[in-house]
């Protein structure tokens, strides 16, 4: 005579079992960031490391914060293995995105200051001669200004499309 064997349920497993996808990316992004606070990493790596950690956060914006916003304006509330729903995991993102805003803005300005010892610097205009001015006038003019595309904003027309990881300028007229 066969017997047949049950096989054992498995564990309940609470939220603290789970790591949080999202959560995980973004501390993930903290540790590039802290290589480029790192003052023993050499001053230009310390600068590609601030760009790995911008183009990072802009993927992670354009792709799963992006997806969990979409699930939060359709209502969506399923509490994810993690315990979170769409809506939580998008606040919790948004604490430790802007600490870590802060300490990129704050690095940055250290790095542009380390930058300048060796004589590389960013300027606005006013900071300029009037013929570094010019020059700068000059090549926007011959180098710039044809390839731009106006698109004119109002009541009268839709919204333009707008692409991403394009540099895009509004201005008020």
């Amino acid at each position: 005579m066969r017997t047949q064997i049950e096989p054992p349920s498995p564990p309940e497993l609470g939220p603290e079992t789970y790591t949080n996808r999202e959560l995980s990316w973004l501390e993930f992004n903290r540790r590039v960031l802290e290589m480029a606070k790192d003052p023993n990493v050499p001053l230009l790596e310390r600068v590609k490391f601030l760009a790995i950690f911008s183009t990072n956060m802009d993927e992670f914006y354009m792709v799963r914060v992006a997806g969990f916003a979409s699930k939060v304006k359709l209502g969506l509330s399923n509490i994810r293995p993690d315990g979170l729903t769409p809506a939580q995991l998008i606040i919790e993102i948004r604490r430790r995105v802007t600490e870590m805003m802060d300490e990129q803005r704050s690095t940055m300005r250290d790095v542009l200051a380390q930058l300048e010892e060796y004589g590389v610097r960013v300027l606005n205009m006013a900071a300029l001669s009037p013929e570094e001015r010019a020059a700068v006038r000059s090549y926007f003019e011959s180098e710039v200004f044809p390839v731009l595309t106006p698109l004119a904003v109002d009541h009268a027309r839709p919204f333009p499309f707008i692409s991403n990881l394009s540099l895009n300028l509004a201005v008020w007229l």
